[in-house]
């Protein structure tokens, strides 16, 4: 059976670079569906199966920043890589925290946008078969993590909503529960996907997964170990979900 070619949507008001990155994203086997505006992005979703999301922050009709956050509050887990030519590191912590999962300032080589490309949904499809023939479950603070659903619900059974770079990191985290990893350590588990050393993305996935986790049994899943990097201090049980 012949393998669905990855469908990457690029949603910028510019003409130029859609052409451009168009033609140079499927000379890499991928196919390219285009979007202008906020409205013709929410088009697309509506309409055709996308795998990716490259998403410029300034559109005609809205912010990329804030149609990242709405897709994120409805649900929508489609990887997002922002293409933004603001060059503060605060603008792209804020991209992170709206639910992104890598970015990329302007101008950038087309190159290493596809690299990025292909390594977000190698990512993702490395969990997807790893989490496969395992079956299993993280039990922790009142907490259980799916790997199989990618999803993390609370005694309750309420629903807590994770970007894929958040989910990555915490399952990372879980795997290894007591253990401190450094930054260097947790851009290497998850290959560099979500930033490199010399940023704040990892101080910024940890703060929302704290952000969005904390509010269980102890009030502290992760530790900040000064000179060391994080650890995860609450018990983590394992659940085999294959029987």
């Amino acid at each position: 059976m012949k393998e669905r070619t990855p469908r990457i949507l690029v949603a910028d008001d510019d003409p130029e670079i859609r052409k451009l990155l168009a033609r140079y994203i499927e000379a890499q086997s991928f196919r390219v569906l285009l979007a202008s505006s906020c409205a013709e992005l929410r088009e697309r979703l509506a309409t055709d199966d996308i795998d990716l999301i490259i998403l410029d922050v300034m559109l005609p009709d809205g912010s990329g920043l804030d149609a990242c956050r709405d897709l994120r509050a409805e649900r929508n887990t489609v990887p997002i890589i922002l293409l933004t030519a603001l060059k503060e590191d605060i603008d792209r912590i804020l991209g992170l925290e709206m639910g992104a999962d890598d970015y990329l300032g302007k101008p950038f080589n087309p190159r290493e946008l596809v690299a990025r490309i292909r390594a977000v949904l190698r990512r993702r499809s490395e969990m997807t078969m790893l989490q496969s023939p395992a079956q299993k479950a993280y039990q922790f603070d009142g907490l259980v993590a799916n790997p199989q659903l990618r999803s993390v619900v609370d005694a309750q059974g309420q629903a807590i909503e994770l970007t894929g770079a958040e989910f990555d990191l915490l399952q990372i985290f879980l795997d290894r529960p007591g253990r401190v990893l450094s930054r260097d350590q947790l851009l290497d588990l998850t290959h560099g996907r979500i930033g490199n050393v010399l940023d704040r993305s990892i101080d910024v996935l940890v703060s929302r997964l704290r952000r969005k986790l904390d509010a269980s049994e102890t009030g502290r899943l992760f530790k900040t170990v000064r000179n060391g990097g994080y650890q995860l201090v609450v018990k983590v049980e394992v659940q085999d979900l294959s029987s």
